[in-house]
C-alpha cells in the first residue's frame, strides 16, 4: 500500500488507560516556582500535560482577550508561553500581558518569524503535548478537555479541531472546516496526500500534537518564514505520526489581513515554496515521489491560475500572464488560454471579471 494512501501510525491501537491516567484534570499540590506560571503540577515537579505556545507579533489589542479563553479552560494541567516576536507594539503588548505575568512563560526575540518563535515555544516547553494558539484566536472553554479526550480515545499523534471564522462580514459564522474540506467526514485520519493536495486543512490554533514527535522531525523550518505549519503537518505524517481531525467546532479563528495568514497572492506562494522542499529535500522513494510529483504538479496549476486571477483583479496584468502561462504549462486547457487572450488583449475587461470574482 502506497505511503500515502493512509497513516503508518506509532500507535496502532487506542492508548490504554494507564498510559492517559495524565489526562486526568484533578487539581494537585503546586510549586510555588510553577505556580507563577499558571501551571499546575506536584511538588516533586511533574511536567504539565499541555504547553500553550503562543506567538505574538503586533497583537496588543488581542492578546488578553486570548489569554482569558486559555485561563477559562475547563482542564487545567497547562502551561502557558507566551513568544514575543520582536513585536513592534511591544510597549502595549507588554501592559496587556501585566495582569497574566505571574501565570504565564514570558519570552522575547528579535523579529525571526513564526516558525522560530514557535521553535522558541516548543524548546521552552515542558508538557507532553503542544497546543498552538495564535495570539488573535479563541479558545472555547472545553477545548483542551475535548481534545485531549479526542486523542485519547483515537490513539493519535496530532488532533486538530474546527473553527468558527469571526472578524470578516464575507465569512462570519462559517467554520473552516466548512471552508475548506466541506465533504470531509465526522471524524478522520489526514494523510500526506490529502494535505499536499489541499483536501485535508489544518487550523494551526487547533491543533494539539505530542511534542516528542515534533522534536524528532526537526521542529517549524526557519528557512520557512510562512507555511512552517504545513511543513512540519507533511513532516510529521511522513515520519508515521498519526494526524486526526473532528469537526467539532472548539475554537473561534480571527480574519484579519495583516494577521499571521495574510492575503490570498501571499497564500499561493507560501503553499508553491512548500511544494519546492517536499520536491528538492523530502526522503521519498522513487514510487512515493512520482505519486506526489503528480499532484503537486496539479496543485501548481490551480494555485498559479488562481493566482493570476487576484493578480489580474489588482491590475497587475503583467503577472497575470505569467501566472496564467505557467498554469497553462503546467496543466494546458481552454479557460487558461482564454484567460492570456483576455489579459493581452481585453485587460480592462479581464481586470473587471476577476475583481467580481474573487
Amino acid at each position: 500500500m502506497s505511503l500515502f494512501s493512509g497513516i503508518i501510525n506509532r500507535h496502532d491501537r487506542p492508548l490504554p488507560d494507564s498510559a492517559c491516567s495524565s489526562l486526568a484534570s484533578t487539581p494537585v499540590p503546586v510549586s510555588p516556582e510553577i505556580s507563577q506560571a499558571g501551571t499546575i503540577v506536584s511538588s516533586e515537579g511533574r511536567r504539565p500535560l499541555v504547553s500553550v505556545v503562543i506567538p505574538a507579533y503586533n497583537v496588543a489589542r488581542y492578546i488578553g482577550e486570548t489569554l482569558e479563553s486559555v485561563f477559562g479552560q475547563t482542564l487545567t494541567d497547562y502551561e502557558v508561553i507566551v513568544v514575543n516576536d520582536g513585536s513592534l507594539d511591544t510597549e502595549d503588548f507588554e501592559q496587556a500581558i501585566a495582569p497574566y505575568l505571574k501565570r504565564i512563560h514570558y519570552l522575547k526575540q528579535e523579529n525571526s518569524g513564526a516558525s522560530i518563535a514557535r521553535n522558541t515555544g516548543l524548546q521552552a516547553a515542558r508538557g507532553e503535548f503542544i497546543a498552538f494558539l495564535d495570539a488573535d484566536d479563541l479558545w472555547l472553554p472545553a477545548y483542551l478537555d475535548q481534545q485531549m479526550k479526542f486523542i485519547r480515545e483515537r490513539g493519535c499523534d496530532l488532533a486538530c479541531a474546527d473553527a468558527t471564522l469571526f472578524g470578516d462580514p464575507s465569512s462570519e459564522g462559517k467554520t473552516y472546516m466548512d471552508t475548506l474540506m466541506a465533504t470531509a467526514a465526522a471524524v478522520d485520519d489526514v494523510t500526506f496526500l490529502q494535505l499536499v493536495n489541499a483536501d485535508r486543512s489544518l487550523i494551526t490554533s487547533g491543533v494539539v500534537a505530542r511534542r516528542e514527535p515534533m522534536m524528532e522531525v526537526g521542529l517549524f523550518d526557519k528557512a520557512l518564514r510562512n507555511a512552517q505549519d504545513l511543513d512540519l503537518w507533511l513532516r510529521l505524517s511522513l515520519s508515521g505520526s498519526r494526524l486526526s481531525y473532528q469537526r467539532k467546532v472548539l475554537l473561534k479563528y480571527r480574519c484579519r489581513p495583516d494577521g499571521l495568514t495574510g492575503d490570498a497572492i501571499n497564500s499561493h506562494r507560501r503553499e508553491l515554496r512548500v511544494f519546492d522542499k517536499i520536491e528538492q529535500s523530502y526522503d521519498l522513494s522513487p514510487a512515493e515521489r512520482d505519486e506526489v510529483s503528480l499532484v503537486i504538479k496539479n496543485r501548481r496549476a490551480l494555485l498559479e491560475f488562481e493566482m493570476g486571477k487576484h493578480h489580474a483583479a489588482r491590475g497587475d496584468l503583467k503577472q497575470a500572464r505569467d501566472s496564467f502561462q505557467r498554469s497553462n504549462r503546467l496543466r494546458p486547457g481552454v479557460k487558461k488560454q482564454i484567460a492570456l487572450w483576455l489579459t493581452s488583449f481585453a485587460p480592462s475587461a479581464m481586470q473587471a471579471i476577476c475583481a467580481r470574482r474573487i
